[in-house]
């Protein structure tokens, strides 16, 4: 595989200082093999036990104290990329292209109409305006995140495979279809480690319950647990509560670490006497994090902490709250940070329910990118916002008085800003009713080959072996956008 971690140092004890037996943990717990095996050279051996201190268990592991490389440790990337962090926003239920990102004048004319392929256009209710020197157009749903059009890349060319919310979801991810798969945040962490080893490097922030596809989503499959995602429900009411069982009152950090330390080395003589098991290895690496977090997960997560001219900007909707978070991570060195901002399915009654789904996303959006400009964060963080698929030009099968949008797989748009990426520019175009996406196609594939690339992976060289073959986030296809790179 192209980038892997290192493995952890194994270290032996030392002999007791007393009687000069080997207080060598292998000594200690053996496999039923081993242990008949010694039994075959004599009984005799048995009368040392009554010798041995069972803490000098504890005391020889405490004598090792050379600090191994963990799997979340920073790693080189392929070749120098922009970004150094990613916030992906998921607009999960397919948010409408054609009222947000992609105006089509043809359409409004149309509406009400009959349109080729027997169905009756539902032109958009919605104006579009340019903006910013680049005159990017945005609809007025986004009027706040269009004040930032210069720094703004929109793809309005993309397209997928299968218009089902889970599969279609579950697809732009982790790039499979069918078998489980890693996400693209576990693949970014075990491609690059990550900053802040007292935090998990993928953070995926939730509000409520789980998205369609649930934990699949932000999973690490066949890559080592270590690199899937920590979900984090951000509708708790406190930040204890948000992020529970992390600190222990009952045992002293020294404790704990001596503890860990001591079934660290446990794990190592199971790995050398047997087989390494990747499920008590994802265990143990998740007990570690635990115990790092102690130190800095609830102050990361403590939006309190910012002025409340900060907390302002961002507003108080759930992902005005979620975005803050996702500026304080990166901010400490998460390398991944998704963000869930569910309900854009919207069959009926398009006009009053995208409305206010975008008002709880356009101020906070607006707010994290002049927020990371501020601090100097956005050349160093992508920014993604965008669903699973798009909607049709038309109304919906099941029309109402107040109609919506059907699902189409054919066009959709995302937005992009910050690292890596050309503020400004449009890339690719859709029919003239935005059925479907014409020119510049971007595919799933090629939209993780170009995230990838600009935080300076290959996404052909970042690989993991598994079953006997080779696979890749992108799998044998995949082509990085290189007219939206900066």
């Amino acid at each position: 595989m192209a980038t892997h971690p290192e493995s952890h140092d194994h270290h032996h004890a030392h002999q007791h200082p007393c009687c000069g037996v080997s207080t060598n943990l292998e000594d200690y717990f053996l496999t039923r093999r081993q242990f008949l095996n010694r039994m075959g050279m004599g009984l005799g051996g048995l009368a040392l036990a009554n010798l041995l201190d069972p803490t000098d268990l504890v005391a020889a592991q405490a004598k090792s104290k050379k600090v191994a490389v963990g799997p979340l440790s920073p790693r080189p990337s392929h070749f120098p990329g922009k970004a150094k962090a990613v916030i992906h926003i998921f607009a999960q239920g397919a948010p409408s292209h054609l009222d947000t990102w992609d105006p089509k004048p043809t359409l409004s004319r149309m509406n009400g109409k009959t349109i080729p392929g027997g169905e009756i256009a539902l032109g958009s209710p919605f104006s579009f305006s340019k903006y910013g020197q680049s005159g990017l157009e945005v609809s007025e749903l986004f009027a706040k995140t269009a004040q930032h059009a210069d720094d703004l890349a929109v793809i309005r060319s993309m397209w997928t495979d299968i218009p089902a919310h889970e599969v279609a979801t579950v697809f732009m991810n982790t790039g499979s279809l069918r078998i489980a798969k890693p996400s693209l945040g576990s693949w970014l962490v075990y491609g690059l480690g990550t900053e802040n080893q007292n935090l998990p490097g993928f953070i995926a922030l939730r509000g409520g319950g789980l998205p369609p596809g649930g934990a699949t989503n932000y999973q690490a499959a066949f890559l080592p647990g270590v690199y899937q995602g920590t979900s984090i429900n951000t509708q708790a009411p406190s930040v204890p509560l948000m992020i529970q069982n992390i600190r222990n009152t009952y045992v002293s950090k020294t404790e704990q670490r001596r503890q860990m330390d001591f079934v660290h080395q446990l794990n190592e003589l199971h790995a050398k006497n047997l087989q390494r098991d990747a499920a008590l290895e994802t265990r143990l690496e998740s007990y570690e994090i635990a115990f790092r977090m102690q130190t800095e997960a609830l102050d990361a997560f403590d939006i309190n902490k910012e002025s409340a001219d900060t907390r302002a900007a961002y507003g108080t909707s759930e992902p005005g709250k979620q975005l803050l978070i996702a500026r304080r991570l990166v901010e400490r060195g998460v390398r991944v940070v998704q963000v869930w901002h569910n309900g854009w399915d919207h069959h009926q009654q398009l006009q009053t329910r995208i409305t206010q789904k975008a008002r709880e996303i356009d101020q906070p959006l607006a707010a994290l990118i002049h927020d990371l400009k501020q601090r100097g964060l956005l050349d160093s963080t992508l920014v993604i916002w965008g669903g699973e698929f798009g909607r049709k030009p038309t109304r919906d099968r099941n029309a109402s008085d107040d109609p919506g949008r059907d699902h189409n797989a054919k066009a959709f748009s995302i937005v992009m800003a910050g690292g890596g990426v050309k503020g400004g520019v449009v890339h690719g175009t859709t029919d003239e009713f935005g059925a479907a996406s014409i020119n510049d196609k971007v595919h799933p594939h090629d939209l993780h080959a170009t995230i990838l690339h600009c935080m300076g992976l290959d996404h052909t060289k970042l690989t993991y072996r598994f079953n006997g073959r080779d696979f890749r986030l992108t799998d044998v296809a995949g082509n990085v956008v290189k007219p939206i790179l900066a």
